[in-house]
Order: C-alpha cells, then structure tokens, then sequence
C-alpha cells in the first residue's frame, strides 16, 4: 500500500467497542472482499472490506478475522487468519503479510494461515452459542454480485443450524459512526491531497481543454501524495453536463463561457475525501453564474450550522430545503405560486435541487453511520447543496467535509480549498 502503517491502537480500540456489545458467549467473524474477475486473467484492483479494515487495519484478500471474547482458549480471543506467504507468491505477486507484519498492524497475537481456519472455527464454534454474521445494511446498498461473506453467511447457516445468528451491522454502523482522533487525521490527509489537486487544475482550465485532461491532473497529483487515486468515480461535467447529477464520462472539451462542475477526492489509506467545487473555464463567472453560485454558497453556509448534537437529519433536510426555496425565489426559478401549489412529498425546489444535501462519510464515501439518531460529535457529514438549471445549461453545487463538534459550527476539513468565487478568479487568472 502506498500510506504509512496506521497506528495499531485504532484497530484495537474498535474491536474492544465491538466486543462491548456482543452478547454472551458469542463469536463474530468478518471476510476480506473478493477479488473481481474483469475477464481472462485479468481482475479488478482489489478493495479491502471496509469492516475487517476498521477492526485489524489488515489490507489484504482472503483474510478472516474472529473476535471470540468469551473462549475458554485465551489465545483465540482475537484471532486473524491470513493467506500463507511463500517465497514464490512474493516473485510473483509480492511480500503478503507474515504473522508478525499482522501482529505489528493488527495488535492481534493469535495469526494463523488461512488452511487451519475450518479445523479451528469448528472447534470455536463447539464451544459457542451465537454467532455474529456480516451483513450489507447500508440503506443505500443495492447489489446482485454474491460476495464472499455471502458464501461463507450460507455455509455457516448450513453447517451449524443450531446456533442463534447475531447481526454485526448494527454494532458497526455505530463504531463508524463517529471517528477518532487517528481517523479524523486521516481523512484530513485524503482532504489536503485533494486540495493540492484543486490548486493544480486552478492553474490548468482553460477554453478548449478537456474534461478527461483535467482528471489526468487530478489522478497525477493525489497519486503523487500517495494516495491511490479516487475515492470515487471523480465527475467532471463542463456546461450542461452539470446538471447529470452522476456525470462520468469526462469526454467533452470544455468551452469559454461555461462552467465546470468538479466533484472529486482523494482517498488516503481507504478512508474517502469527498469535495464538490465549480470553476469558470475562461477564469471570470458571469453575473447570473456568479448569482446562482453565490446563492448556493448561502445554502451551504447556512446549513452548516445546523450540523450540530442533536440534530435529527430528516429535519436536518427539511430545513435546507426551505433555505434553498428562498434562493430560488430570489433567482426568478420559483415564484410563490409554485410554492403554494408544491405538493407535499415533492417540493417545489426539488425541480432544481433534487437530491439531499448530506450523507456520512468516513472509510466509504457514503459511509455507514446512524440515520435515525440524533447527530453526536465526531461524526462526519458532507455538506453538498445545489442548484441544476438545464436551460441555462449550469449546475452549481458545492461540497465540503465537516466534522460535528460537541459544540458549535463543525470543523471544516476542506476549509483550505478555495470556495469563495472572487478567490477562485483571482486564483485562475494569477498568472
């Protein structure tokens, strides 16, 4: 991996807060990801499970990870199983972990190679009641590719029918929810490459440059600065492509007068940045682009604010919406009548602004976290209002990361990064 080790004591606090709430003599297991076949011999870049990297830092396919705290056996407490290295698979495929590289990035002691595990996990499970599966909870998540924690959920439900099976999600959603210390710097890091990468295109855009050129620089400098590329598909929508909300292809040349709408971030050590910035391809923003944005920056501004303890989000929504039904009167793209006659589960303002406003964001771009509980401090939200105009052929939105403070406005993670729209001008026509 191209970040600096994380320190161990990260891995170990969150594996003691998930131990807290498992209930008696319970095991819980988590499984790396697949990796994905494309076709031939090729496959896609592999990903680490986000819930056995939040519990053991490992980074690395085919491993396992059981946390049985109840055992009899105190060495199987916390147990990491690993794909066994070789001096073959480091010529080919590079060094894996050995079992002290693990315990030095785990603080597990117990690591065994991945061929002991159905001989020791039905020796645990004798011993155990409950079991802890893993599961997709997201309330966003929507797949049909069975993964490898799904085979494994089914094998275990076949072979031990007797045991009581426990949810993990819940339990992480809640340990995610809110970041420590040693996260928040993390995620700080993947926010300051991402500005390196603002700043670098600042100096770029120009009338007649592509879209796919610009995320060529994006890539180069949040590479660079040693993360290992996008947090996300990066949207790069010039003109009238801003207002696809989930624009990706990056293939149209940008033209004087329009504007770009960039939604991008670096990732550092699997945790995501997420940043939205709009900038004038010929440097200067017209009066009524400068309006559009300058009303959206309110939005923003304002909402903010309410990213406070206690909170409720649905509420949260609802409350932006109205800050952006103001806006939109004051532009001339709703009048009163529309507001008057808006209907309930569809709001006027939703004809310009059309999706929310914040979602979690942490080791996933749209993290798991708690929805339906008021906001605590050290969660992390992004907050991304925007105003879609297709027959202007403008889109503004803009976006940073803020984390909820125990009291007061959240810390602005993205609070470098240029935002104002006089600063952006003045930036792009520095030189």
């Amino acid at each position: 991996m191209k970040y600096e080790r994380i320190k161990a004591s990260l891995f170990i606090d969150n594996r003691k807060k998930f131990i807290a709430k498992m209930v008696k003599n319970s095991l819980a297991v988590f499984n790396s990801n697949d990796i994905f076949p494309i076709s031939a011999d090729s496959t896609m870049p592999f990903q680490q499970h986000r819930d056995i990297f939040a519990l053991s830092g490992v980074d690395q396919e085919e491993s396992i990870l059981v946390l049985f705290p109840d055992t009899t056996n105190a060495a199987h407490k916390e147990v990491l199983f690993l794909k066994e290295t070789s001096d073959l698979i480091a010529i080919w495929e590079g060094e894996k972990l050995t079992k002290q590289t693990a315990f030095e990035v785990s603080g597990i002691k117990t690591v065994y190679w991945l061929a002991q595990f159905p001989v020791i996990f039905k020796q645990m499970m004798a011993e155990a009641e409950n079991i802890y599966l893993n599961t997709n909870e997201h309330l966003r998540a929507s797949t049909e590719v069975e993964t490898r924690e799904d085979r494994f959920i089914k094998k275990v439900k076949q072979d031990f029918p007797g045991h009581s099976v426990k949810k993990s999600a819940p339990i992480m959603h809640e340990i995610r929810s809110i970041k420590s210390s040693i996260e928040l710097d993390l995620m700080q890091r993947a926010c300051k490459i991402t500005e390196s990468g603002v700043r670098r295109i600042l100096d770029f855009v120009k009338p007649g440059v592509w879209e796919y050129e610009i995320e060529a620089e994006l890539i180069h400098e949040f590479i660079r600065n040693r993360s290992q590329g996008f947090a996300y598909t990066p949207i790069i929508a010039s003109g009238k492509n801003a207002c696809v909300l989930h624009y990706i292809e990056n293939n149209q040349q940008c033209q004087e007068g329009d504007v770009i709408l960039l939604d991008v971030g670096a990732e550092y050590a699997n945790y995501a940045s997420d940043l939205t910035r709009c900038i004038p391809v010929s440097g200067v923003f017209t009066k009524r682009q400068k309006e559009v944005y300058n009303a959206v920056l309110h939005v923003k501004t304002e909402a903010e604010k309410l990213l406070v303890p206690g909170t409720i989000m649905a509420e949260y929504h609802k409350k932006v919406g109205n800050l952006m039904e103001e806006q939109l009167v004051n532009l001339g793209l709703l009048s009163m009548d529309d507001i008057k006659n808006q209907k309930a589960d569809w709001p006027a303002y939703k004809k310009y602004f059309m999706h929310g406003t914040s979602h979690f964001i942490g080791l996933d771009t749209h993290d798991v976290g708690l929805w339906h509980e008021p906001i605590s401090e050290g969660m992390v939200f992004t907050c991304e209002p925007g105003i879609y105009i297709p027959e202007e052929g403008l889109g503004i939105r803009l976006e940073d990361d803020l984390v909820v403070q125990k009291s007061g406005a959240p810390f602005n993670l993205m609070k470098d990064i240029p935002l104002q729209a006089d600063h952006i001008e003045e930036l792009m026509n520095a030189n």
